[in-house]
């Protein structure tokens, strides 16, 4: 597609998790997919850029600080040289220039601002709130990540644009079932090989439901007398009261806190975990479940959200909020024959295989040719 697009990866924190990922892959795929692109980064940010997406131009323009950075995106970014200089500006993360004539295509991620804002900071739920209705009514084009949010957004925000579904992919080739290092991976991290563990991966924060979790891990760890529960992720907010229900809980010394995980050991933990477990609120589209699948894993998450959505029946679903339910289902899981992991493995697998992530860009060339008139 003889485009050229600016994308703007200024919001990408340089620990790459959920949107970000989709925001890392979309760059790295752009150019190869015939869109000449330039990568509007933080000025301190650039390098990193150069690495992902050799073959496309940096704008390193953006202000460092939060604070800084969208109030130059929402006045000042849109009347620039650089926004001036290509077809189209694709603003993959809810907010988009407030001045300037570039057409512009929006990211919408979930909804959960307006469904559930005590899920987030409040200070985050007002400004994300005008900030998606302001792109509902301004975009060119937005794009969701899946169906699921699609529905949500033109349910709850008067929509004056298009909307284009594409949904998040995932590396077949680098989440697979088979491993040849894992066991050196797992000792470089200090990790037992061969430990019995269930798995959680997400950032810490009300809405990924651990205080679920971690409520059914007493009756998984009663019912499994070697179990362990791994915790992955990165500190969000609105903690307290799960680190108070750590603290006091009776198999505490069978909870694994890992922190931040890079991507070459995450695979490795999904491939050797006896369950996943994504517990989630709501999502916009549950990228843990899909990584976790095309490891071949067993997974439970919850049903009637967007992770339902994308699990189809390669999953264990639960009601959102149930801790008994949870705890019945990751026994289950646990208990499994060899055989009949091996079938369940297969089917994950093979759900995984629907989504990549050069299907999630012919998506967006799609958006970009709306976007442009065509």
């Amino acid at each position: 597609m003889a485009v050229k697009v600016a994308l703007d990866v200024s919001a990408v924190p340089l620990r790459v998790a959920g949107a970000g990922r989709y925001i890392v892959e979309l760059a790295a795929r752009l150019p190869a997919s015939g869109v000449t692109t330039t990568l509007v980064t933080r000025r301190d940010d650039h390098l990193r850029w150069r690495t992902t997406s050799p073959a496309a131009t940096i704008a390193n323009v953006v202000p460092n600080a939060r604070p800084a950075r969208l109030t130059y995106e929402a006045w000042v970014i849109g009347t620039s040289r650089t926004a001036q200089d290509v077809d189209l500006w694709h603003a993959p993360h809810y907010t988009m220039p407030r001045r300037g004539s570039t057409p512009t295509v929006v990211t919408i991620h979930d909804l959960t601002f307006f469904t559930n804002p005590e899920w987030h900071e409040r200070s985050k739920v007002t400004f994300f709130r005008r900030a998606i209705a302001h792109s509902a009514q301004h975009a060119r084009v937005l794009v969701a990540v899946s169906d699921y949010s699609a529905r949500l957004l033109e349910r709850l925000v008067p929509v004056h644009a298009p909307i284009v579904v594409a949904p998040l992919g995932v590396d077949l080739a680098h989440f697979q079932p088979e491993g040849r290092d894992d066991g050196s991976l797992l000792r470089d991290h200090d990790l037992p090989e061969d430990a019995n563990y269930v798995f959680f991966v997400g950032t810490a924060e009300p809405r990924k439901g651990l205080d679920v979790l971690v409520a059914a891990f007493r009756e998984v760890a009663e019912g499994d007398g070697d179990v362990e529960l791994w915790l992955a992720g990165q500190a969000g907010w609105g903690v307290d009261a799960l680190e108070e229900q750590l603290s006091t809980h009776p198999y505490r010394d069978r909870v694994r806190r890992l922190g931040f995980v890079d991507d070459e050991l995450l695979p490795a933990l999904y491939r050797n975990a006896r369950v996943v477990v994504y517990p989630s609120r709501g999502e916009g589209f549950g990228l843990p479940v899909l990584e976790a699948m095309a490891c071949g894993a067993a997974v439970v998450t919850t049903s009637e959200t967007v992770m339902a959505e994308v699990a189809a029946d390669a999953a264990r679903l639960v009601p959102v909020g149930d801790a008994d339910a949870l705890a019945a289902a990751i026994l289950e899981a646990l208990s499994l024959s060899t055989s009949d992991r091996a079938s369940e493995s297969e089917r994950a697998r093979a759900r995984a295989r629907d989504f990549t992530w050069d299907a999630c860009v012919a998506q967006h060339l799609v958006a970009y040719e709306l976007a442009l008139g065509g």
